[in-house]
């Protein structure tokens, strides 16, 4: 049974203190995933940041450490599958577990056209999109069923949901990931919640390669990109006990898309 089970009623704070809890976020130094890293330790979390670029990691760690938490900078490349072995080990090498894990890092490079997509890029996309949170996610997965529980969130896109030419392999990887949540949630449930966050156009360091016409409007019932401080609610609810009877879930945050 997972020890989020409410057995009382709870404050608002209350459902969502993090203290005591190791978040790792793929892709944790930047963009999205920093915001959800910074807003877990703020939640009370200590975190695990993980990106390809250690420099970038620890200038974010130190930034962590400066709200008084603690912090452990990880340069790890997720489509590489023995990286993902070695930060698992890492992680729980200094915490002795991870309670949360946020599946974020992502790429998605436009391609001349689907005929024209190499296998290169095939390949890199599909690695880091879902080979990458596949590794990791079945690891700390597995950890978590046999320890204390724990939240699995996946970061998706409204790609996989309504796909456009030119990104195939994207919206597939994206898609598969999808599928891989409610796998998760039935295999490693009740004690690990498994969610997938939907994410729409938000204007993070992706979004200089935009179309200038679409860094203020989007085809959304909000009819503008996101902030990427948007996307930090919605994560800790997931992350916290305030989702206690939530899981193989997909959750919207894409500012109401097409």
């Amino acid at each position: 049974m997972s020890d989020e089970q409410p057995s009382a009623p709870r404050t608002p704070a209350q459902m969502f203190d993090l203290s005591g809890k190791v978040a790792l976020v793929t892709g944790g130094s930047r963009g999205l995933g920093w915001q959800m890293v910074r807003a877990f330790a703020e939640a009370g979390a200590d975190v695990v940041i993980a990106s390809r670029k250690l420099d970038a990691c620890e200038v974010a760690a130190e930034e962590i450490r400066q709200l008084g938490r603690r912090a452990l900078p990880i340069a790890a490349h997720v489509a590489h599958w023995e990286e993902m072995d070695g930060l698992v080990e890492a992680a729980y090498g200094e915490f002795g577990k991870v309670d949360i894990l946020v599946n974020n890092a992502g790429m998605s490079p436009l391609a001349p056209s689907s005929e024209e997509t190499t296998e290169e890029l095939f390949d890199k996309v599909l690695g880091v999109n879902f080979k990458g949170p596949f590794r990791l996610g079945s690891l700390i997965g597995r950890r978590m069923a046999d320890g204390d529980g724990g939240s699995i969130i996946n970061i998706s896109s409204s790609g996989a949901l309504f796909p456009q030419p030119r990104f195939g392999p994207y919206a597939g990887a994206k898609a598969a990931l999808n599928a891989l949540t409610t796998v998760f949630a039935m295999e490693y449930g009740p004690k690990v919640r498994v969610n997938t966050i939907s994410a729409g156009p938000f204007l993070t360091d992706i979004s200089k390669a935009w179309d200038p016409s679409k860094l203020k409007t989007t085809r959304s019932a909000l009819g503008r990109p996101g902030d990427p401080s948007e996307i930090v609610s919605t994560a800790l609810y997931l992350a916290s006990p305030a989702s206690s009877y939530t899981t193989g879930s997909l959750i919207r945050v894409d500012g109401g898309l097409y």
